[in-house]
């Protein structure tokens, strides 16, 4: 049985305080679920186009915005008296959140793969301009004047192998459609997801991972590998407030998603898809107890050497906060939920409802009664687990790593692929940090890791498991994972055009050939499985041979070779390029340059 028929996946939610409903996205049920908060049964369901992902309701409840997650992507806009679609509008590559202007005249959309923000005029249902943003824009918010878009880019862009590196926020002037400002996050920002605005308009607050990246994986006691955090703008001054963490000294709250304010302001809500928690945040006292730091790169000098995330006290306290442990307590509860995977959240009320990804439920938490258990709503009949389901859980589930620090999720995101980040993962020595592999393709083009120092794909997620999420694999585990990520399929480039080559493309597709590029990057896996000494190491020993990577996906991998120094597929031919180690191209004008990375960023 196919995925879509057995799985719903829940990953957005849209609530009417109206009529009581809750109207849920199934992501790999390909539909949404009208949902009666009173009988607490699902009282309808409306088919929609394939991979539901973002989700809004208009001011009146008439209308419900979903978006269609593929590669053409469309809103569509459906009655929600009928529950037919009206109109199906497109847009960009994978379009994911969605958000609606206070005056309900236009939807703004987050298209992931195209780096654009779209604007729907929902009167002349079409799109009438698309913004062009950071990398892979996948969470956005409207401030209640209307006057801008808060958007949170998932990932970082540029070089790997410098001093600072991190996902940001795009502001978005709705008046001029135009990006004014873009926010800067801390050094290790990545994972960009969810984003929500106070009800008075002053504060943004986003949810998103800290890498520490700078550090070699020797342990995870205190956050030594990955952070969880939130961090804070102010929306007035587009301006960085400050960021927090939002794990205990001993415990992490791994991959925060979902956040949102309850209607009065009193709350600040956040998911953890990876520890399946909600945290419950008293928002004016964490204001009461929040500096302000001058700029968010103040604190990458201020984490100590000596092994723990803590700080000097020659730094300033607001420069120090995104390296203290514990900063919540006593302002924040966290409640474990019933379900795995939570994604998304809606608030009613008093009545928080998360929907969990991959145990096809909801959670109920009622704010009112502090000591109430959360409750567990199961939105789909039970469902046999298939191997992949299982693997597809693993690989997200950080409630197992030590101390509940990170999934495999965390380094290698939603989907298993690149990650931007440089990481020193101790498999071939200590100083000679890598960049984060796809891993796409991985059970295809053995061997495994930059230097190949695993011989094959059930290696690589033994050691990933022993050595990076600190435990012993549970039986069956290794085989689980192993299915999912060998079920991973190629998503199409966004430079192509239905599916075909640009004039250009097709003349760096000659030139792929005459460069000699074909000779280690062999279709159709682009690959030729060999260790290849490419000129780039950089670690003192020139011997250092490297496994020649898939350029399928090469469109969404960047940065390039072993440690993240070329930012651009460009940057690979010319600069980092003075041997013809990665094709001969020293007779190519800049046009046919252009030309030749054009092609190898359709692949």
């Amino acid at each position: 049985m196919a995925q879509s028929e057995t799985y719903l996946s829940p990953c957005a939610l849209a609530a009417d305080a109206r009529s009581g409903r809750l109207y849920i996205a199934a992501h790999t049920g390909a539909q949404v679920l009208v949902w009666d908060t009173k009988s607490r049964q699902t009282t309808g369901k409306i088919p929609v186009a394939p991979s539901p992902g973002g989700i809004a309701l208009s001011p009146d409840g008439l209308t419900l915005y979903v978006t269609s997650a593929i590669p053409a992507g469309e809103v569509l806009i459906v009655d929600t008296r009928t529950s037919r679609i009206q109109h199906r509008v497109p847009v960009g590559h994978t379009p994911v959140a969605v958000a609606l202007s206070p005056d309900g005249a236009n939807l703004y959309v987050c298209n992931q793969f195209d780096n654009t923000v779209s604007v729907v005029n929902l009167e002349q249902a079409k799109s009438v301009g698309t913004i062009a943003v950071l990398r892979e824009p996948v969470g956005l918010a409207v401030t209640p004047a209307g006057d801008a878009v808060f958007v949170v880019n998932r990932l970082p862009q540029g070089h790997a192998n410098g001093p600072y590196l991190a996902c940001a926020v795009s502001v978005i002037d709705t008046a001029a459609a135009q990006v004014t400002h873009t926010i800067e996050l801390p050094d290790g920002a990545t994972n960009g997801q969810g984003i929500a605005i106070s009800p008075d308009g002053q504060y943004a607050y986003v949810a998103h991972v800290l890498a520490r990246y700078q550090f070699p994986v020797t342990f995870l006691e205190k956050g030594w590998v990955n952070t969880n955090a939130l961090s804070v703008l102010h929306v007035p001054d587009r301006r960085f407030v400050n960021t927090v963490l939002l794990d205990d000294p001993q415990r992490g709250a791994a991959d925060p998603y979902a956040v949102a304010c309850t209607a009065k302001g009193d709350r600040l809500l956040v998911t953890h898809a990876g520890s399946h928690e909600l945290s419950v945040i008293d928002r004016a006292a964490m204001h009461r107890v929040l500096p302000a730091s001058d700029s968010p790169r103040n604190f990458i000098s201020s984490v100590a050497s000596t092994g723990d995330i803590v700080v000097t006290e020659q730094l300033a306290k607001a420069d120090r906060l995104p390296n203290e442990l514990g900063f919540f307590q006593g302002i924040r509860r966290r409640v474990p939920l019933t379900g795995q995977g939570p994604r998304s959240l809606a608030v009613l009320g008093a009545q928080v409802y998360a929907g969990n990804y991959y145990s096809d439920s909801l959670t109920l938490v009622d704010l009112s009664r502090s000591q109430a258990k959360p409750q567990s709503i199961p939105l789909n009949r039970e469902a046999p687990l298939t191997l992949r389901r299982q693997g597809e859980m693993f690989f997200h589930d950080a409630s197992d790593s030590y101390q509940s620090w990170h999934s495999c999720a965390t380094c290698h995101g939603a989907q298993a692929r690149a990650n931007a980040h440089n990481w020193d993962l101790l498999n071939d020595g200590i100083a000679n940090p890598k960049n984060t592999k796809s891993l796409l393709l991985s059970h295809a083009t053995p061997p495994m890791m930059a230097t190949g120092v695993r011989p094959d794909l059930d290696a690589a997620i033994s050691s990933g498991i022993r050595y990076i999420k600190w435990i012993r694999p549970r039986p069956g585990q290794i085989e689980a994972i192993s299915t999912y990520l060998h079920d991973l399929e190629p998503v199409p480039s966004p430079a192509l055009s239905q599916g075909q080559l640009s004039p250009s493309a097709r003349r760096g597709e000659t030139l792929f050939k005459k460069a000699g590029c074909v000779g280690c990057h062999t279709p159709p896996l682009y690959t030729n499985q060999q260790k290849v000494d490419v000129g780039t190491n950089s670690y003192g020993d020139n011997d250092v041979r490297y496994d020649v990577p898939t350029l399928v996906e090469a469109w969404r991998s960047a940065p390039y070779l072993h440690d993240g120094r070329a930012a651009s597929i460009l940057e690979v031919l010319t600069v980092h390029n003075s041997e013809a180690r990665h094709g001969n191209v020293s007779d190519l004008t800049d046009r046919e340059l252009d030309d030749l990375a054009a092609y190898v960023l359709t692949r």
